[in-house]
């Protein structure tokens, strides 16, 4: 074998799978198609603290281009929420670059520049085909992305409900004072179906829109177009240059499927684990149970569940609840999104603690304390749409 386990995808949750294997003993190759750490460049670049602090990680300055205090949640008739929190905008190409060095210190062996082509069993283990050659190892983490190849050429299907990935257009914009502002802004309703759009401030006259609609195919430029102008009205800007635009997806209710099989765990964006935060810790509990597996000789499917089981002990009532929320959120019209928010009002969501359970139960009090007529708009959820 040339390795116990190869890592296929340089995403934060395969670099943390790799980082937490190898640092738990196991011999670990670690492989990216893509030129360098951060190149090109990928659209998620931000998170919230609250999150991040999942993956019992410290958030370093270096890589921050700006520090936030929280967002903005705004309805199609403009009322809002604020929540509050600290929350960054990130340097992605740095970012990567300070995890990709911890994989080296942990001594992975890290292969940019290589494609994977194909992934075949053998006895004891697997080789993996490459663009430089074979490579044999006993244990496959894929961590290729939402359009996983290799998992579906293992016969696997790591998310769910694939209709229901929310497909994006991210475009780097500049005007004048445009990154000042300190809060993210996140618009629902019905001009960005099943999700959001997003206004993401990153200092002077530089900030991000965001697109992310639902069941809409996977060109959501229109959408994005149609957002572009409504924020400059909303702003009362006349023009807003485009420095750059990326196209990619989120998985944030598509919920994990075939997370483990014989040999071969799946985990971050392959396996519907949406965000930055939640990706790496799903990777570090990858990267844990992969490493048991080897010391222990069993890779074993039974074994591997391991892994799923830490995930839903800590995940699966989070996400399940999630879906609940942005399928009746897809389904709602305006006027009900906006008659929903009144419930919100006056209300200090700071307060907001515990589980996400807990805090679930704790909002269908607010709800049923401030405006009980407004839980009529959850049965949008039963709609045929």
């Amino acid at each position: 074998m040339d390795a116990d386990i190869i890592v296929i995808g340089a995403s934060p949750a395969g670099v943390m799978a790799a980082r937490n294997a190898s640092s738990k003993g196991s011999k670990v190759i670690l492989l990216d198609k893509k030129e360098a750490a951060g190149v090109p460049t990928h659209p998620a670049n931000t998170f919230f603290k609250g999150m991040f602090d999942r993956t019992g990680e410290e958030v370093d300055q270096s890589y921050v281009i700006k520090n936030l205090k929280g967002a903005y949640i705004i309805t199609p008739s403009g009322k809002n929420v604020m929540f509050e929190g600290e929350a960054y905008f990130l340097d992605r190409k740095k970012f990567d670059e300070f995890y990709i060095k911890q994989v080296y210190e942990n001594g992975v062996d890290v292969r940019f520049g290589v494609e994977v082509l194909n992934v075949l069993r053998t006895d004891g283990g697997f080789i993996v085909s490459t663009s430089k050659g074979k490579i044999k190892c006993k244990l496959v983490i894929v961590s290729d992305g939402i359009n996983s190849r290799v998992a579906a050429l293992l016969g696997m299907k790591p998310i769910k409900h694939t209709q229901d990935i929310a497909w994006s257009l991210e475009a780097e914009i500049e005007a004048e004072g445009i990154g000042e502002p300190d809060y993210f802004e996140y618009y629902v309703g019905n001009h960005a179906p099943g999700w959001k759009s997003t206004y993401s401030p990153c200092g002077g006259n530089r900030a991000t829109l965001g697109m992310y609609a639902r069941r809409h195919g996977k060109d959501v430029s229109d959408f994005f177009d149609a957002w572009l102008e409504k924020f400059k009205s909303l702003k009362g800007l006349d023009e807003v240059k485009i420095i750059s635009k990326s196209i990619g997806g989120d998985p944030i209710v598509a919920i994990p499927g075939d997370m483990v099989a014989d040999g071969v765990m799946v985990t971050g964006g392959s396996a519907a684990q949406s965000g930055i935060g939640y990706g790496m810790h799903a990777g570090q509990m990858c990267g844990d149970v992969a490493a048991d597996a080897i010391a222990k000789g069993d890779t074993s499917k039974s074994f591997l569940q391991g892994y799923r089981r830490r995930w839903n002990d800590v995940y699966r009532t989070e996400y399940y609840l999630g879906r609940f929320a942005l399928e009746t959120l897809r389904k709602m019209k305006d006027r009900e999104i906006d008659d929903m928010m009144k419930v919100f009002e006056g209300e200090d969501l700071t307060v907001l603690s515990g589980s996400p359970f807990n805090q679930a139960v704790q909002i269908s009090k607010m709800i049923l304390k401030n405006n009980p007529s407004s839980i009529l708009s959850y049965r949008a959820v039963f709609r045929k749409k």
